[in-house]
């Protein structure tokens, strides 16, 4: 049996089309997932990035580059706190939120993931109690007595009981 040569062409861009899907779906993989230990050195440079790609209002880039940054040196807390600004932003709480919640894992003490969190949990996603126990972590952390956090726990603590 012989193949028309038109047959063959289409077969020949069906196959082209898969393999170039294929790659960019290892692409995607090897950015989101680094196969490499975590490099401080190069973290930096994508933080830099991510720094740069917000000072000119690319929100995208920004996001990408911090993001390569915090899977390079995960305790890196003013990236991480920047990008969980900047997807909330987005309106992608959720991750915004996670990314609070893993840096306080490893960085219990840095008062501005426990604020950001917070006011994410209260008024993004609704939890109420999650918001008032990072927002009293907030405060015990805080150097400064801050009267307005002092008022949002005294109200969430009213709108909880």
């Amino acid at each position: 049996m012989v193949l028309s040569p038109r047959f063959n062409m289409r077969w020949g861009m069906l196959a082209a089309v898969l393999f170039l899907f294929g790659c960019a779906g290892q692409t995607m993989q090897s950015v989101s997932q680094p196969q490499q230990p975590a490099n401080p050195q190069q973290a930096l440079v994508h933080a830099q990035e991510g720094a740069k790609a917000y000072k000119q209002g690319d929100m995208s880039a920004a996001i990408d580059a911090w993001q390569l940054a915090v899977a390079l040196n995960p305790r890196d807390v003013v990236t991480r706190n920047n990008l969980a600004l900047l997807l909330k932003q987005a309106n992608r709480f959720d991750e915004a939120a996670e990314l609070l919640e893993t840096g306080l894992e490893s960085s219990p003490k840095v008062a501005e993931l426990h604020y950001n969190l917070a006011v994410i949990s209260e008024l993004y996603l609704l939890d109420l109690k999650k918001a008032l126990s990072h927002y009293k972590r907030y405060q015990s952390l805080s150097a400064s007595e801050d009267k307005k956090v002092e008022g949002w726990i005294a109200d969430l603590q009213r709108r909880l009981d």
